[in-house]
């Protein structure tokens, strides 16, 4: 099976690319353009993928989580799995999170919008400085061999979902591949000008990677997918296998009649191992 969709790539990689992240908003100042991408059925690959083969793998889990609009129980349960999970598939010695999130296709409070630009949430440096401040901030002084680091993306939504995930290879991605775009947390998003002006430390901020388009990248997603999976991705692998980072995206599914809202959660964490 085979989906045609508009993808959006960053177009201009010289300008100010900041991404404004208010509360259920978001604006990008990066210029992007809409590209016809086929995306292909990953359930229907002969092997399965892995964080090892493609950087992104589908995994059977259900969680203990009766309502994922509920914050404080999602709190109170939801970590404890995510950690158990991704030891038990990445053999991983820690793992440190640093925070979920809900997102939404339509309006709903505590939510953002999908994300429907190409992206890896971390740049490569960000990445190695935010792991670094992890460990410190864990007490952990220990020297790790390897990080990874990942999210944990689940649909709780029933399928068929209208903004599906859909996951580039990360072997169809070049080393080189990305520009920064630096995360600005804001109560209110900036108007004209105003999104483009100075800001302080702007250096220290967090910052994705996002992509010009690449006729090379193969993308693929997990149509209607069930609240008992979820997609573990890597944003970020120090062991820089071929397939060290994935560039995703959100995007609207026109071949599914009456498609249900989609509903997701995605949870962060850094996974290390050490000597």
């Amino acid at each position: 099976m085979m989906v045609r969709a508009t993808l959006n790539y960053l177009r201009d990689t010289h300008g100010i690319n900041r991404r404004f992240v208010a509360p259920g908003a978001e604006f990008n100042t990066g210029v992007y353009v809409p590209h016809q991408i086929e995306i292909a059925d990953a359930r229907a690959l002969a092997a399965p993928p892995t964080l090892a083969s493609h950087g992104f793998t589908l995994l059977h889990h259900v969680s203990a989580v009766l309502d994922f609009d509920d914050a404080a129980e999602v709190e109170a349960r939801y970590p404890a799995e995510a950690d158990a999970l991704i030891r038990a598939v990445t053999g991983a010695a820690l793992v440190l999170q640093f925070g979920w999130m809900l997102r939404s296709s339509v309006v709903a409070p505590d939510t953002q919008p999908p994300a429907a630009d190409v992206h890896v949430d971390l740049t490569p440096e960000r990445a190695a400085r935010f792991s670094a401040l992890l460990l410190a901030k864990a007490g952990e002084t220990r020297t790790p061999t390897r990080t990874l680091i990942t999210s944990l993306w689940r649909a709780f939504s029933p399928p068929p979902q209208d903004w599906p995930l859909a996951l580039c290879d990360g072997t169809s991605v070049g080393d080189s591949e990305g520009v920064p775009n630096v995360m600005v947390r804001v109560d209110t998003l900036p108007d004209g000008d105003a999104a483009f002006a100075p800001l302080a430390d702007e250096a220290a901020l967090p910052a994705a990677s996002v992509f010009p388009y690449s006729p090379d990248h193969r993308w693929y997603y997990y149509p209607d997918m069930t609240r008992d999976e979820a997609v573990l991705l890597a944003f970020n692998d120090s062991a820089h296998g071929p397939a060290w980072r994935v560039p995703h995206t959100a995007f609207a599914d026109s071949s599914v009649a009456a498609a249900i809202p989609r509903r997701s959660i995605e949870l962060r964490s850094a996974a290390f191992w050490f000597d």
